[in-house]
């Protein structure tokens, strides 16, 4: 992984001496993480920032766990966050910690445990050269593969050592893997499940006993390391399992999920999605709506789970369309609208698992979905109130045989003169998006939902073509 640390400071101790006469004491990974996470706890500040809706539910199952020094496993299906989970924790480590300069595994300089490191310090004593290591370098992560080897994560005869001259014998040959390498720091393995079994009996003493073997060598590494796995449920990967010794050897197994409320499916929408265009507030609404409804649909599996992705993807797709309107008509100000959303869900396909009896039906699922979303949102929040003489406004306009042309090409400017002056169209703006300021685009957008909402309650009607609709009376 590139590292991304910032400069040491000049401040930090450079040999052992100054080291030791700083005041320094040596603590393992799990202490840093518990004294680091109670001072979080104590200050209000949150556990694991960026984390969007586990606060009430995974949270406070994996504070204890960490308090407890537990090792754990995250299951959940895909798409739930358990990699930015994991990732996160490395925040509750030291800022900075003090390691033998060139140690490949990071050796404490006042309790080192590797051979070179300790035939180092016997030479030089109290001018032991100290560097640093900043947080963000002590998180090592390897994502489960088939070829994933013991060398991998354990490590192997260095035959470029050996042919220096150095003896076989000799533990200084040893290339040390990506577990002793992550020693005191946190090792991440994501898929655990899919790691041969074969291979995963090598962590078991990682896990336990805290050390590391190698081929034949009588060696024995006490590593200082927090293990965090994650694994999608067994009876859905069916790719593999985790042998019962070393699910044994995990302290926690912690369950994650999807968001569990609308505003917690948005809130993470927001903070995750690279949106380029203004995405209004009501269309993030729809696409949160319409990611729980295929989540909830019997034509979806659900065993595999439906990934907080489909909605980021979803809304970067609509930004997307914006962009590309904008270009084509020489806006300035980009606006997502509803009648995008059409154009956006057959690039969706490939993030759904359907049952197997919905074979070829799974764009139109997919849309009639989508539209009870709209329609859903359209009910909660234009159903009712302020916003109900507009609506009765525009179903008189389209009575008087009035129609509305919209599409995924057409500039804002052209839907507006088209519809021409309507009292309350300002309201309809303020209901739908308080707080934003009116635009042509933004206007538009609103407009546009408001008399789609009209056609799937069945008050006007529309005809579409290609990605061009026209709003009629019915």
């Amino acid at each position: 992984m590139t590292s991304l640390a910032p400069p040491i400071p000049a401040h930090l101790p450079t040999d052992l001496a100054s080291l030791r006469s700083s005041g320094y004491q040596a603590r393992s990974v799990k202490a840093e993480i518990r004294a680091n996470l109670v001072d979080r706890l104590r200050t209000g500040q949150p556990s694991f920032p960026g984390i969007v809706g586990f606060e009430d539910t995974v949270g406070p199952q994996l504070e204890p766990a960490l308090l407890a020094g537990h090792d754990v496993v995250l299951l959940g299906e895909r798409g739930q966050g358990k990699t930015r989970l994991i990732r996160s924790l490395s925040a509750l480590l030291d800022e900075w910690i003090p390691v033998v300069e060139g140690c490949e595994i990071n050796d404490d300089p006042t309790a080192p445990i590797c051979a070179r490191c300790r035939r180092i310090a016997a030479e030089q004593g109290d001018q032991l050269a100290v560097t640093w290591r900043h947080r963000s370098e002590r998180f090592g992560e390897k994502l489960a593969t088939p070829d994933t080897s013991v060398g991998d994560l354990v490590g192997d005869v260095d035959p470029v050592k050996v042919a220096e001259g150095r003896s076989l014998g000799d533990s200084e040959t040893i290339h040390y893997g990506l577990v002793p390498r992550t020693n005191r720091g946190i090792f991440a393995i994501n898929e655990l499940p899919d790691l041969a079994e074969r291979i995963q009996v090598a962590l078991l003493n990682v896990l336990e006993e805290r050390d590391i073997q190698v081929r034949g060598y009588q060696l024995r590494l006490p590593l200082d390391l927090l293990v965090v796995a994650s694994a999608n449920p067994e009876d859905y990967t069916n790719r593999g399992r985790i042998i019962t010794p070393l699910k044994d050897r995990f302290g926690a197994e912690i369950r994650t999920h999807y968001p569990v409320s609308l505003d917690a499916e948005t809130a993470l929408i927001r903070q995750e999605a690279n949106i380029e265009a203004i995405v209004p507030s009501h269309l993030l609404d729809v696409v949160a709506r319409f990611t729980r409804e295929v989540r909830e649909s019997p034509a979806v599996d659900q065993r595999s789970g439906v990934s907080a992705r489909f909605a980021i993807a979803c809304v970067e797709a609509l930004s997307g369309a914006a962009v590309r309107r904008a270009a084509l008509s020489g806006e300035d100000v980009p606006v997502a609208r509803i009648g995008d959303l059409a154009g956006v869900v057959p690039t969706l396909r490939g993030k759904v698992e359907f049952d197997v009896s919905e074979e070829g039906q799974e764009e139109e699922t997919l849309q009639l979905l989508a539209r009870r979303a709209t329609a859903e949102t359209w009910r909660t929040h234009l159903a009712g109130g302020d916003a109900r003489p507009v609506l009765t406004a525009l179903v008189g306009w389209f009575d008087e045989g009035n129609s509305l042309l919209a599409g995924d090409a057409i500039p804002a400017a052209t839907l507006l003169d088209e519809l021409g002056p309507l009292d309350g169209l300002g309201r309809l703006v303020s209901t739908l998006e308080p707080g934003m300021a009116e635009s042509p685009g933004l206007l538009a957008a609103c407009v546009e939902f408001a008399v789609e909402g009209l056609w799937l309650t069945r008050r006007i009607d529309k005809d579409s073509i290609g990605g061009v609709s026209r709003y009629g009376a019915s």
